[in-house]
């Protein structure tokens, strides 16, 4: 796993949203656009278990997130790596994106994995292995 910048970090927890990017069974890209947050493993995303993204992430193993900034000079990265559909513990984290989506203060209560297995939730994580197409995100120096 990549370790990424300070820089890299505020910029992904700055945005809220990103286009994810998996592959079909035909080996063509598919692309949603989706909240996440940010892991200390890497990046997550809350989707139903029978979506195409998490029937391609548990096939392929592999997807990754482009983010970019709204305002000039419009920053952004993709980031990509092993994918996995996560389905334990997921609560705190569904919880966390919850509260990104809707912009509240606080997270809400997190659910039991029963419930969220019973509304059909899973997390789908992807393991930062490369960042690429890094655009205006400065670097400070250290």
């Amino acid at each position: 796993m990549v370790e990424l910048s300070d820089e890299l970090c505020e910029f992904l927890d700055a945005n809220t949203v990103g286009v994810v990017a998996t592959l079909a069974p035909n080996g063509k890209p598919r692309q949603s656009l989706v909240y996440f947050v940010r892991d200390s493993n890497g990046l997550v995303i809350s989707t139903l278990t029978d979506r195409l993204k998490a029937r391609d992430a548990r096939r392929t193993e592999w997807a990754s997130l482009s983010v970019m900034g709204h305002a000039p000079p419009y920053p952004s990265a993709t980031f990509s790596g092993r994918a996995e559909i996560i389905t334990q513990n997921i609560g705190p984290l569904t919880a966390a994106i919850a509260k990104r989506m809707t912009g509240a203060q606080e997270p809400p209560e997190p659910m039991s994995d029963e419930t969220l297995a019973q509304a059909g939730r899973v997390l789908l994580a992807i393991s930062i292995e490369r960042v690429s197409a890094v655009t205006h995100i400065p670097v400070r120096d250290k």
